[in-house]
């Protein structure tokens, strides 16, 4: 399964690399520092140029000097890569689910919808957010991001055109599908070609 439709929403899930996406707004898993790192966070910022960096300095000189925190989401230009806007957010390191992670991830997909409907950015391409470096295990991440979106979605019917999820590698992809259908049934909602 690549898509559903929630209301006037696609949801949908693809193969790629997010920093192709011709969308409004792609997110970032930034690190606290929000300077750039490994992954999907250094490759975004290497593509998008330096206009990210110095946006993100001042962002975290003013308003989050001890950095972001975890769950917690911000908007700044997306310099040279085809979106309009990057939402960065920090994810959770996994601990064994003990210390949290499920809420904390939930927040930063939340927060980072919310950022994006503040800003009316209608299209929005997230990866797996802390499923790397970070270490949360994507089976126990899918369901929980594609739940959050789904409810977040719901809740406010008419901010968005598409959120889509990009996923790395086809194993990725596959995990991802795996858990949208078994929502799709669960939510009772349309399948999209």
């Amino acid at each position: 399964m690549q898509a559903v439709r929630i209301g006037h929403t696609l949801l949908r899930l693809i193969q790629g690399d997010i920093t192709e996406q011709a969308v409004d707004a792609l997110v970032n898993a930034a690190n606290p520092s929000l300077m750039g790192g490994g992954g999907v966070d250094g490759a975004i910022h290497r593509k998008g140029g330096p206009a990210i960096k110095e946006e993100t300095r001042k962002i975290r000189q003013t308003l989050y000097p001890e950095g972001l925190s975890t769950g917690e989401a911000v908007v700044t230009t997306a310099g040279r890569l085809p979106a309009r806007k990057v939402i960065h957010t920090v994810g959770p390191v996994w601990h064994g689910g003990t210390q949290g992670e499920p809420e904390l991830l939930r927040r930063a997909y939340w927060n980072s919808l919310e950022r994006a409907r503040e800003h009316g950015l209608r299209t929005i391409a997230f990866p797996s957010i802390s499923t790397g470096a970070y270490g949360y295990p994507i089976e126990k991440a899918a369901p929980l991001a594609l739940r959050t979106v789904i409810a977040y979605i719901q809740q406010h019917p008419d901010s968005f055109d598409e959120v889509r999820f990009v996923l790395w590698t086809p194993e990725d992809l596959h995990v991802y599908q795996e858990a949208l259908a078994e929502l799709a049934r669960a939510y009772n909602l349309p399948v999209e070609a």
